[in-house]
């Protein structure tokens, strides 16, 4: 079984500054989570060249895609990308993750999301979508979405209501199963209506966490995913250190979280997608492929980012084959 991720193409890149002067002159508040413009993603790209630097493939659906690909399953990422290195640092990593790119590429800078690191440990993130944020609906190929079992869309991607919608159009005349992430409360508060048309009507697999299952529904967790099962075969609510509730086949079933004290939640809920859809994809149960997907959220709390390191992967995987049995 095979999945096909659908999200913003946003290299993540982390900063270590010398001093907050850089801060100023991007026009960005230290400790805020800003959208920013192209003028200042030129401001932050000169204060680059000589900074202690790291940098990913990010995006949320693009995170879950390379989790599921160090599992060892068939992926492909659809994106849009920018003709500068950051796009073509985007794809090769993406093929040296062992996912399939199929990106539509746009003149300029690339979508980047910059993370910078203050001497005191306070952290200000910028975000710059880019080219991500201009997918059309001729950039989803019906023949590629064909060549998968499910189809994964990042909530995010809901203020472009003709891309979804005609994507999981495509998506369902060719028979592939849905998987949509309500990604952000304010998100679901922004596009309930829309949200309230096409997830009865398309949507197979929902992922939420508690705030967003209640900008969904209104109602507490245990009575939203309730709610919600009406409307989907799977729903799945996420709940942090409660572990997370999953609801199927006429029953709710809990799954305990693991993982010590977080260092870093960062990517908790794009790993537990990622084990999540795993498990769906090698006809596990939902009580196994909810325990698969929080266990992959426990490795990622564990480090700093939204990548687990390349080292925990092969024990992950004889403890998924353990699940399995």
């Amino acid at each position: 079984m095979s999945t096909l991720g659908l999200g913003n193409a946003l290299v993540d890149v982390l900063l270590k500054l010398e001093n907050d002067a850089p801060l100023v002159e991007i026009g960005i508040v230290k400790g805020a989570m800003d959208m920013i413009d192209e003028n200042q993603m030129i401001v932050i790209q000169k204060t680059q060249s000589h900074l202690e630097r790291t940098q990913v493939p990010g995006g949320s659906v693009c995170n879950t895609i390379r989790a599921m690909a160090n599992l060892g399953t068939k992926v492909g990422f659809i994106g849009k990308i920018g003709s500068d290195r950051l796009g073509a640092y985007y794809e090769e990593a993406l093929r040296d993750a062992g996912v399939t790119p199929y990106f539509a590429g746009a003149k300029g800078i690339s979508g980047c999301c910059t993370v910078l690191v203050s001497p005191d440990g306070e952290r200000t993130m910028g975000t710059f979508l880019g080219p991500a944020a201009t997918l059309t609906p001729d950039d989803i190929s019906e023949e590629v979405i064909a060549q998968y079992d499910y189809i994964y869309i990042e909530g995010y991607l809901l203020v472009n209501e003709p891309l979804v919608r005609s994507t999981m159009e495509k998506a369902r005349r060719r028979g592939v199963k849905i998987a949509l992430d309500l990604s952000n409360f304010t998100i679901v508060n922004a596009f309930r209506d829309f949200l309230e048309d096409i997830i009865p009507r398309y949507v197979h697999i929902l992922f939420s966490n508690e705030s967003e299952a209640k900008a969904f529904t209104g109602l507490e967790p245990e009575e939203a995913i309730r709610a919600i099962a009406h409307k989907v075969d799977v729903s799945v609510v996420t709940l942090g250190k409660e572990g997370s509730m999953i609801a199927g086949n006429g029953e709710i079933i809990r799954v305990a979280a693991e993982g010590s004290k977080p260092v870093d939640t960062t990517g908790a809920g794009d790993h537990f997608a990622a084990g999540f859809l795993y498990g769906q994809s090698a006809g596990a149960t939902l009580e196994q492929s909810g325990r698969i997907g929080s266990m992959l959220a426990g490795y990622v709390i564990d480090v700093i980012g939204a990548q687990v390191p390349p080292c925990h992967w092969e024990q992950i995987k004889l403890k998924v084959a353990g699940i399995l049995q």
